[in-house]
Parts: structure tokens; C-alpha cells; sequence
């Protein structure tokens, strides 16, 4: 049996969010038993120069849709960067997934060999569409996801390795 793109790629994303949103479950359960405002949480980083959770969030969600979008050769959709509160982060969650379940697999057949192209202000990257996946997306994704759960638990948030595997 062989790998698909598909599968190689929507449901490893879908498994990080909703670890991700297990991880703002516990953080808000934490703060409501410790007496901290969510918003010392949303706002927290692990270095000055690093994004807050809130970004986390917001970054895990962007190179999930996007990864999932470009692999099945669509335009990622767009999502404003609003997000203040936990019930806005859980909504942000919950539509990457719902878009994310919406991609057909047999958009992702030819994703390997795909051409993909991103844009940044300093310049292009230009990717097959595996080396993409193997070599940007899911690497991206995993480094937001793992810094999110890295502020948490700098925070206090009791979680453990076996919360981040899903292993509970």
C-alpha cells in the first residue's frame, strides 16, 4: 500500500489542531482553577522576539489551510488575524478543520509533482509539491504547534508529552 498526498498531509494536520484545541481546553481549565487571566495566556511567548499564543494559533492555522490548499492545487483561503480571546481561537480551529474536511483526495493526486510557489517580501520559494509537504509545511505546522504547547506549559498549563501525542 502506498502513501498518499492526502494522506501524508490532511489528516497529520487535523490530528495537530485538534491537539492544539485540546491544549486551549486544558489552558482555560488551568487559568479558571489558578485564578490567571486567559489573556495573560493568549498574550504569552517564550522570548520577546518569538509570536504570542494567539499568533501560534493563528500561524498553525495559516499552514494548515494553506498546506492542504496548495497541495490540492487551490488558492488558501484567507482568514483575518483577529483573534483576541480562546472562544475565537477555538472558531479559528474549528474553520480550518471544516475547510480542511472539505478537500476532495482526488484533488491531491497529481500533488507530489505539483509546481507550488510561495511568495514572501523577500523572495520566491519554489517547491515540487513532496518536497513542499516534507520539507516547509509540515515542519512549519509541527514548529507552531510545539512552540503553543511550549508557552502553555512555561505558563503552568499542566500538560505532558502524552497530551502532545494525543495518548491520554
Amino acid at each position: 500500500m502506498s502513501l498518499s498526498m492526502y494522506q501524508a498531509s490532511v489528516p497529520v494536520y487535523l490530528r495537530g489542531l485538534d491537539r492544539l484545541d485540546y491544549f486551549l481546553t486544558k489552558a482555560e481549565e488551568f487559568a479558571a482553577a489558578s485564578n490567571i487571566p486567559l489573556a495573560e495566556l493568549a498574550e504569552a511567548k517564550l522570548a520577546p522576539d518569538m509570536y504570542s499564543l494567539i499568533r501560534q494559533v493563528q500561524s498553525v492555522s495559516d499552514a494548515a489551510k494553506a498546506g492542504g490548499a496548495r497541495l490540492a492545487g487551490l488558492t488558501p483561503p484567507s482568514m483575518a488575524d483577529t483573534e483576541t480571546s480562546f472562544p475565537e481561537l477555538h472558531e479559528r480551529i474549528a474553520k480550518t478543520v471544516a475547510f480542511l474536511k472539505s478537500l476532495d483526495p482526488k484533488a491531491f493526486e497529481d500533488a507530489a509533482e505539483r509546481d507550488i510557489v510561495l511568495k514572501t517580501p523577500r523572495r520566491e520559494l519554489h517547491f515540487k509539491g513532496v518536497n513542499f509537504l516534507f520539507g516547509f509545511s509540515l515542519p512549519n505546522f509541527y514548529f507552531h504547534v510545539t512552540t503553543a504547547y511550549g508557552i502553555l506549559r512555561h505558563k503552568g498549563v499542566p500538560l505532558g508529552k502524552m497530551d502532545f501525542l494525543g495518548a491520554q
